[in-house]
């Protein structure tokens, strides 16, 4: 008797592996693996989590009516062209559901966010990875891919793993270059550590038919556990999403948390100033490695990218990482061999991490 078998697209499907937070023994680690807000979240936000407690036998508002309207006061949007997910990578499942299938190509960069090849193989779709330069989105070698199978491209500005980031005007170029059925996801999971965060990206999704920007609260805003991601485009893609995402994918209490976060605008700047100061520190102190085949690539988000090109490999360094205490991202998978991603976290995080790595790198003298 035959069993059961995946379609072969599934198959070859490689499941998205988190941040290490343990180490392979089981020990607790100091986690900088996971880009995750080294203040945690708001109080206000703390406190809605903890008021809605009392609700969680009543199933939630499956429209997230309160928080689009939220979001829409706080981003000078419309309401009704924002949709909220389950973090924004169902957003980013979901519009690859809802626009492409076998047969159709979705384009990603190299060194991408994982989640778009996986977004892509579960539909079946083809992927195509445009080439880098400098671990960063080329716009020409983009466009270079484009062919009439094409339905989606994603890009994630800042971009996870490697903290690059295009300018207003390279997206303009890169969208007004796109056939206007093709989707242009722009994944802005990380755009509130950006100065301006957005401002232009949204615009582009007003004035276009075919551009979907997603967010998330899991980053800046520091709720990562509650699962809270939102999209904004033009109607007939927001109506596409609603027809396809699970019908209560965002929970009261992380509809009331979000709507607190929100509010709490001092609480962003907080943590975008000691983002600031806090990655600043670690670039220097990096760069004063340099003489030990260590450098990182310019980021915009709330992480660096170490690249290893001396005597010590990423391999080795994480492995020592971890036995000195601290989880980091090895990226071996994506073909960042010779890489490890680091979160910034807090002060002491940081200082500790860097004598660590310090130390590492000296032992090999």
């Amino acid at each position: 008797m035959n069993a059961p078998t995946p379609k072969p697209y599934i198959s070859q499907i490689h499941a998205y592996k988190p941040g290490k937070a343990t180490s392979d023994d089981g020990r607790a680690l100091i986690k900088m693996s996971a880009n995750e807000n080294p203040l945690g979240c708001s109080p206000a936000a703390a406190d809605a989590l903890a008021a809605a407690a009392s609700a969680s036998a009543r199933y939630p508002d499956p429209g997230a009516t309160r928080l689009r309207a939220k979001l829409a006061e706080t981003h000078s949007l419309e309401a009704e062209r924002i949709v909220c997910g389950t973090g924004s990578d169902e957003l980013l499942y979901l519009i690859a559901a809802g626009y492409a299938g076998v047969g159709d190509e979705i384009i990603h960069v190299n060194y991408g966010f994982s989640v778009y090849e996986i977004a892509a193989r579960k539909v079946g779709a083809d992927i195509v990875v445009a080439p880098d330069t400098d671990y960063g989105t080329d716009v020409d070698a983009l466009l270079a891919c484009v062919t009439d199978r094409t339905r989606i491209v994603y890009i994630a500005n800042p971009n996870n793993p490697t903290g690059t980031i295009l300018n207003d005007s390279e997206l303009e170029r890169l969208h007004a270059q796109l056939p206007s059925d093709v989707i242009f996801v722009l994944d802005q999971a990380y755009g509130e550590y950006l100065d301006t965060p957005g401002a232009d990206a949204f615009a582009l999704a007003r004035q276009h038919d075919n551009v979907l920007i997603t967010r998330t609260f899991s980053k800046i805003y520091g709720l990562a556990a509650e699962r809270i991601g939102w999209g904004y485009a033009a109607p007939a893609i927001i109506e596409t999403l609603n027809r396809i995402r699970a019908p209560f994918n965002v929970t009261s209490a992380g509809q009331a948390a979000a709507m607190a976060a929100l509010a709490d605008q001092a609480f962003v700047e907080r943590s975008r100033a000691h983002n600031d100061e806090w990655r600043g520190w670690m670039e220097s102190e990096i760069s004063a490695l340099s003489n030990r085949g260590l450098r990182f690539v310019p980021s915009a988000g709330n992480f660096l990218l170490l690249l290893f090109e001396g005597a010590v490999s990423a391999d080795a360094a994480n492995a020592q990482l971890m036995d000195a205490g601290y989880a980091v991202r090895y990226l071996a998978g994506q073909g960042l061999e010779n890489a490890l991603r680091i979160t910034i976290g807090s002060a002491e995080e940081n200082r500790g991490f860097m004598e660590a790595l310090r130390q590492i790198l000296e032992d090999t003298d």
